[in-house]
């Protein structure tokens, strides 16, 4: 049950590649609820923080959620994660804490692409550190969205990507992308109060992960999502099979793009 409350949660904000990112910084805020109907329980929150420098961008994540499993038993769940992606998308560092009911796993790693080899590693305290090649087609978390976005805007109906995934796994996924008719995603919750949501093309999605190592599984969990061009998302739900969370966009706040010299 927990590993399925951490998947759910963590993945509501998941994550060829790019230059120049057509993702804009911003910080949202969302709020967790356990199920996708209009009165579901509220179990937490979700901050993701997206800022850019002329290096490149910097992620940070903050999820906390309390669930009550039954009247005496509540299980306290939070992750933090602190990224760095360069602008190619050819380099990843993070740090992610994860505490569940007080115990707390911390976990460092860094993703690289060099001489057209792209290689992970990962430290955790009490393990070896794990070593390892990643398929060559991997997309970072930034990058990941940017493409997503990309060929969205190329209307494309179906597509998939592999992207590399620094908090739930450490390792790649492979997400297939499907366009979806408008009224197939989740209508906002009326309890809610109004967001000012960005302007410009906004699209539904349905995505579903599966091991991208071992594609020959059953996709882990699905996520449908509003996806806006400039890669804020809304309206998500997450569906491991046995358990359902959804985050819906409290408060935004857009920030400008730095003005960098192109090289």
């Amino acid at each position: 049950m927990h590993r399925l409350v951490c998947l759910a949660v963590a993945a509501l904000l998941c994550g060829p590649q790019f230059a120049y990112a057509q993702m804009q910084p911003h910080r949202a805020e969302y709020v967790l609820r356990l199920g996708a109907a209009a009165n579901a329980p509220r179990i937490g929150t979700a901050v993701q923080d997206l800022s850019q420098d002329c290096g490149g961008w910097h992620l940070k994540r903050d999820i906390a959620s309390e669930i009550a499993l039954t009247a005496s038993w509540k299980m306290s769940l939070s992750s933090k994660l602190d990224a760095e992606e360069t602008r190619s998308g050819n380099s990843l560092r993070y740090r992610t804490v994860q505490i569940q009911n007080g115990n707390t796993r911390e976990t460092k790693g860094r993703v690289q692409k060099s001489g057209g080899e792209l290689r992970t590693e990962i430290v955790q305290a009490g393990i070896p550190p794990a070593q390892f090649a990643l398929p060559q087609s991997t997309l970072l978390p930034v990058a990941a969205v940017d493409h997503l976005i990309e060929r969205l805007r190329a209307e494309a109906k179906a597509f998939p990507a592999l992207s590399f995934d620094p908090e739930v796994m450490g390792d790649v996924f492979l997400i297939d992308v499907t366009q979806l008719e408008d009224e197939r995603l989740r209508s906002a919750r009326p309890t809610d109060k109004p967001v000012a949501t960005p302007k410009g093309k906004s699209w539904p999605v349905f995505m579903s992960f599966t091991r991208g190592r071992q594609q020959a599984q059953r996709p882990m969990f699905s996520v449908t999502a509003q996806v806006f061009e400039n890669g804020v998302l809304d309206r998500l739900t997450v569906d491991t099979g046995l358990v359902t969370v959804t985050a819906d966009l409290q408060k935004l706040e857009m920030r400008p793009a730095p003005n960098c010299p192109r090289s």
